[in-house]
């Protein structure tokens, strides 16, 4: 059973990290500085899918995380 969940976090946890490489870069650096571009966007399409999908692998790595400890 542990060999299993270290096989299913390791494929999580590379598969998240693929998920926010793949999201483009929405603040500049403006941002990190506390400037404000004033532009509000919405996500749509591939994007939105995107971060779902990245929310989705992160609560799964949490959770097998959880489980890999306790067992």
């Amino acid at each position: 059973m542990q060999v299993y969940l270290d096989i299913i976090q390791i494929i999580v946890s590379v598969a998240l990290i693929a998920v926010i490489l793949l999201q483009g870069k929405q603040g500049s650096l403006g941002g990190l500085l506390g400037g404000d571009s004033g532009v509000f966007r919405t996500r749509r399409g591939i994007e939105k899918t995107l971060h779902n999908f990245t929310i989705v692998l992160a609560v799964t790595f949490f959770v097998t995380s959880l489980v890999n400890v306790l067992i």
